[in-house]
């Protein structure tokens, strides 16, 4: 086996302790996990994460740039407006750089720092917080709602439950037209989705996305992590026994056991674990994590907060389990820079400079040109040689434009059409237009042409053609 794999443990079955307490299996969907409120540092920066992430999500689709939404992805335009940069079909390249920078940018923090994505960042963990957070407010806390639960439903109850409802579905509603607000004017979407004026897609995808987000967040929660998401079954290609995770102490916390807080637990033969179980209640997936390393940990640090607080109340030094290395653990040195990392981290660094490259030589403009098929040449009203095209000219910017157009190849062309055009922002004006050669200066049958786009700044653009001579 490589050095650099972990080694995977099996487990007792009957000695795992990760069910709260309860019985079941908990890879069986249907054994709901109530998750204890946990506090600590690692759950401020956690929740104050959450909700900037929220605040930006929801936020930027209101921001306005000039007369025009400032992030918006008009699928049906087939523009993509960037505050003041508009993006064509034909500058999706640049999509598929942030796709790439993502997934090794992906790849570089869970070899570092194993499943933080997941545990901090990733929209799953962050809503369902947020759901939870609801569900504690208005139905109390872990074992509170567990006993409701398991007994009848009471008056009180059904009103409180009502009542977080409401809460996640205006959640889910709000999370809707904000996802579908990134791709229509959110601020029509809006009014005409509640006077009936969007039309059936707008509605479907905003009913689709709060359906989405209230079934996910509000009653699937881990099984989404457990059973559903992918990337928990291939991150272990990733780890290695230098990744920092979630990791509990064997050395210093077995033999576990209650004890009183004067006790000494030495004399008792007693290790810094009191086996009192509140990491595995407050565990979103509900595992234990003193059974070691499972593919369920989403690296939340909620365990910890919850240990560190249990050991602070004993008198014994917090990190029992703690954000470490599996060499670490075992009483190694950790190396932190390593090859794998390393060469993540370079390959990022170069997507990250291909994409600003790429960004910084966007054209303002773009120039197709089209031959007219139905007739390759014909003889005009001068006696020329004439050739016909029509010239689709994009202005991407915010602003008016005006261009020049001129065309390089032929010796003394006759140009018939406008020369000089004016293109508003994020028009595609389609301009037909035809040139003229007197035969004699055709050396060839075929000859190679350039269309030429100039604008304000020496910008200029360059497409290539054909001029064919037969007829």
């Amino acid at each position: 086996m490589s050095q650099d794999k972990i080694e995977v443990k099996q487990l007792d079955k009957k000695a795992s302790r990760t069910t709260h307490k309860q019985s079941g299996d908990r890879f069986n969907p249907s054994n709901r996990i109530y998750v204890r409120e946990s506090k600590g540092s690692y759950q401020k920066l956690r929740r104050y994460g959450g909700w900037f992430l929220l605040i930006l999500f929801a936020g930027l689709p209101w921001i306005r740039y000039g007369d025009r939404q400032a992030i918006l992805l008009d699928i049906g335009q087939q523009q993509f407006n960037f505050f003041g940069t508009t993006l064509y079909p034909q500058d999706l390249t640049l999509l598929a750089l942030l796709f790439v920078i993502a997934a090794f940018a992906l790849f570089f923090i869970t070899t570092f720092l194993g499943r933080v994505w997941c545990g901090y960042l990733c929209p799953q963990t962050v809503w369902t917080f947020m759901y939870i957070w609801f569900e504690e407010k208005l139905e109390g806390s872990a074992n509170k709602r567990r006993k409701q639960d398991e007994g009848k439903l009471t008056a009180n109850l059904a009103l409180r439950k009502t009542a977080k409802h409401i809460a996640w579905w205006l959640i889910a509603l709000i999370t809707g037209f904000t996802f579908v607000g990134y791709f229509t004017p959110i601020n029509q979407l809006v009014v005409q989705f509640f006077t009936l004026d969007a039309g059936f897609w707008p509605i479907f995808w905003v009913l689709f996305f709060a359906v989405c987000t209230y079934g996910n967040a509000g009653w699937m929660r881990s099984i989404m992590c457990i059973h559903m998401c992918p990337y928990a079954r291939f991150q272990s290609a990733m780890f290695d026994k230098d990744t920092f995770i979630v990791g509990y102490n064997r050395t210093r916390g077995e033999q576990r056991g209650p004890r009183s807080r004067k006790a000494d637990p030495k004399t008792l033969g007693l290790g810094d674990c009191i086996d009192c179980d509140l990491c595995v209640q407050v565990c979103p997936t509900g595992i234990d994590i003193r059974d070691g390393l499972q593919y369920e940990c989403i690296n939340c640090g909620a365990c910890i907060d919850a240990c560190d607080n249990t050991m602070d109340r004993m008198g014994y030094d917090k990190g029992l389990i703690s954000y470490t290395t599996e060499h670490q653990l075992s009483g190694n040195k950790t190396q932190v820079l390593r090859p794998k990392l390393l060469g993540y981290g370079a390959i990022l660094l170069i997507m990250i400079g291909l994409f600003f490259t790429q960004v910084a030589n966007v054209d303002p403009a773009g120039l197709s040109v089209l031959r007219d098929r139905n007739q390759l040449s014909h003889i005009n009203n001068a006696g020329e040689i004439a050739n016909t095209y029509t010239l689709k000219i994009i202005n991407k910017t915010q602003q008016p434009q005006q261009y020049q157009l001129s065309v390089t190849g032929l010796t003394e062309p006759t140009w018939y059409g406008k020369q000089v055009v004016t293109v508003n922002p994020g028009e595609v004006l389609s301009l037909p237009m035809s040139l003229g050669v007197a035969p004699e200066n055709l050396s060839s049958p075929v000859a190679k042409i350039q269309f030429i786009l100039s604008g304000t700044n020496d910008f200029q653009i360059a497409v290539e053609s054909r001029f064919i001579k037969k007829l």
